[in-house]
């Protein structure tokens, strides 16, 4: 049995064990990640002890090429949604904590030792086995949590081309983005990112509704585009919202041009049958992982629990 069916196993004998809660804050609790050769797996309390951050300064300077490339985030409705943002430090406090463990993993991946056995280390898909079980949500707190770091940038990316809902979430307008982008070779990368009023993170919004979205994403002009993205600055994170595995035949197309991958699992939904056919749809050389999204939590459980293992048989 393989790390993360031992995950599951164990997870899926505590989920019968526990009394039912009062309280069900949206969490992401639990992450399997590829681990560093021949080094054993670093303490979550030792990394994030180490762990340098800041609190994201909001933007005032206008982007040189005026306010349509500046994307203005709705920051009281990220909050109202249990979305990190910088001026509510302690009352997502442990949000941040839940989503701080699991993205030292994902920086270890992409800038630690183990970075130079993953091609596109720093390209980190979020998808999930069936629609509806909290992808978005993860990936919108990642690019947030990670947006807090003092010397990293995050680009997140809505490549869930047929159900954009980055911009919804965000409380803005639609604008051109990866549609564009991969329907016209006039277009350039830096046409299609987006500054935000929330210092180190920019968006690549989907872009318009096209009847060959889906096909778009398994072209060489993404394949080109996620090169370039991975590249062009080295020190950033690239996070992609990317459909559901299981349905959509051009997903796993996509995950070839990533380094990492989470598949989102919400609890008491998702069947581990959708988690195991997901997963096998993953290649073998990704640091892949599973996150727990939606748990139940006792008043006790501040901090949720945690479980690793990994990606490879």
């Amino acid at each position: 049995m393989s790390t993360i069916e031992q995950a599951l196993a164990k997870n899926q004998a505590s989920k019968q064990s526990e009394q039912q809660a009062t309280e069900k804050p949206k969490s992401a609790i639990e992450i399997a990640v590829k681990p560093e050769p021949s080094e054993p797996m670093t303490d979550p309390g030792d990394i994030l002890a180490s762990a340098p951050e800041k609190a994201a300064v909001i933007s005032k300077v206008e982007h040189p090429k005026g306010e349509a490339n500046v994307i203005n985030l709705d920051l009281k409705k990220l909050a109202q949604n249990d979305y990190i943002v910088p001026e509510n430090i302690e009352d997502n406090r442990i949000l941040k904590e839940e989503f701080r463990q699991v993205k030292r993993k994902l920086l270890n991946n992409a800038f630690g030792a183990v970075a130079s056995t993953l091609t596109h280390p720093n390209l980190i898909m979020i998808t999930s086995a069936r629609p509806d079980e909290g992808k978005t949500y993860i990936a919108i707190n990642l690019a947030l949590s990670i947006a807090l770091e003092q010397d990293k940038t995050v680009l997140l990316v809505d490549s869930d081309v047929l159900k954009p809902s980055i911009l919804r979430e965000f409380g803005a307008k639609q604008r051109s983005g990866l549609i564009e982008y991969l329907l016209s070779k006039n277009k350039s990368v830096s046409d299609i990112i987006y500054h935000t009023n929330i210092d180190n993170l920019k968006i690549i919004p989907a872009g318009s509704p096209h009847h060959l979205s889906n096909e778009l994403l398994a072209s060489e002009r993404m394949a080109i585009l996620a090169s370039e993205l991975s590249t062009r600055y080295p020190d950033r994170i690239v996070i992609f919202d990317s459909p559901p595995l299981l349905g959509v035949t051009e997903t796993p197309v996509l995950a070839r041009l990533m380094g990492q991958a989470l598949i989102a699992v919400e609890e008491n939904k998702t069947s581990l049958n959708d988690v195991y056919q997901a997963n096998a749809l993953l290649h073998d050389e990704l640091a892949k992982g599973l996150i727990l999204n939606k748990a139940i939590h006792s008043q006790k459980e501040l901090y949720g629990y945690y479980g690793y293992g990994y990606g490879k048989n």
